[in-house]
């Protein structure tokens, strides 16, 4: 049988070429060998402040740039979080089961509520327990992560342990999978940060859905240093990164890109830089915007997704409902 893969999204701010590198090429590439199911993690996305008309649209956004970017709805499960109602049941129930010193401990949660941790909501706290239900109601084997997102597997492993220890096996462990290459494409001006999809500032990431004068702009703009040697070097982040994008988007080996540019300039490499890009999002971006225009063939294959997932999903919360002796 082959593994099953879970993995998901937000549908706030705005995909960029680090996701595209880190995860979304991984998740097309991985169909032929995994089951996979691909959710757009909307109750996720409430945990903080959302505009409810701008919501509802990146929903939309991110399904499209899902199958514009090879999910295919036959090989793959694409649903919306929301409409599968056995997410929010599940994380309800493993709340029961979670102690609050485990959630205390998470980094991501320190990081996302600074000083205000008396205002910001239960949501963001309990997050953990929601991502927890999402992958142990399928049943998951491996959860590609970031290395910022390997603490909330873990968590789920230890969530899932303690409910298997109370009520015998229901819950398999699933494994984090940290991709070997593209996983951290990072911030264009400051590239000791990680490229985020919530950063609105000019030039400092490279949306999917960009247009080329943007694209062109922003990589022109890109922090490099006063050396002038191109070379895969860690040391010097700023080149480094860009480099990294570079070989993510050409597939070309780093000896050939150093062979190619040996002798070169910054101006020069950045010019043919943003001229991969363009190239390598172009197709991308044309079967968006076919998809977009076409919004009722986009909510069919939404459809589709959510009864595949509901049938998986309410299996594993009704054999969790019985052992709890709910219902």
């Amino acid at each position: 049988m082959k593994k099953r893969v879970f993995s998901g999204i937000q549908p706030s701010g705005n995909l960029h070429i680090g996701n595209y590198l880190g995860a979304l090429k991984n998740w097309v590439a991985s169909q032929q060998d995994a089951d996979n199911v691909f959710c757009i993690v909307d109750l996720h996305a409430i945990t903080v402040p959302q505009d409810p008309e701008i919501l509802k649209q990146k929903i939309r956004e991110v399904a499209g740039i899902y199958f514009a970017a090879g999910i295919d709805p036959k090989q793959s499960i694409v649903f919306v979080q929301s409409d599968v109602s056995a997410h929010a049941e599940l994380a309800w129930i493993l709340n029961c089961f979670t102690p609050m010193g485990w959630m205390g401990r998470m980094t991501q949660f320190k990081d996302k509520s600074g000083n205000q941790k008396e205002s910001v909501s239960v949501g963001l706290f309990d997050y953990p327990a929601l991502m927890a239900a999402d992958i142990l109601l399928y049943d998951t084997d491996e959860v590609p992560v970031g290395e910022d997102q390997k603490q909330h597997v873990e968590i789920t492993r230890d969530i899932a342990q303690r409910f298997n220890s109370i009520y015998g096996e229901t819950f398999k462990l699933p494994k984090p999978v940290i991709p070997k290459s593209g996983a951290r494409i990072m911030d264009l001006i400051e590239p000791t940060k990680k490229m985020s999809k919530s950063d609105d500032r000019e030039g400092r990431t490279l949306p999917l859905l960009a247009s080329t004068d943007q694209l062109r702009s922003a990589i022109m703009g890109a922090t490099t240093d006063s050396q002038k040697e191109i070379r895969f070097d860690a040391s010097r982040p700023g080149i480094y990164n860009l480099l990294e994008i570079y070989e993510g988007v050409t597939r070309t080996s780093r000896e050939e890109i150093e062979s190619k540019f040996s002798g070169k300039g910054y101006g020069d490499f950045k010019k043919d830089l943003a001229e991969e890009v363009i190239a390598f999002l172009a197709p991308f971006q044309k079967r968006y915007q076919e998809l977009i225009d076409n919004p009722s063939h986009l909510e069919d294959l939404l459809k589709e997704g959510k009864v595949r997932a509901e049938e998986l999903a309410n299996k594993k919360l009704a054999e969790v409902k019985s052992k709890v002796g709910l219902g």
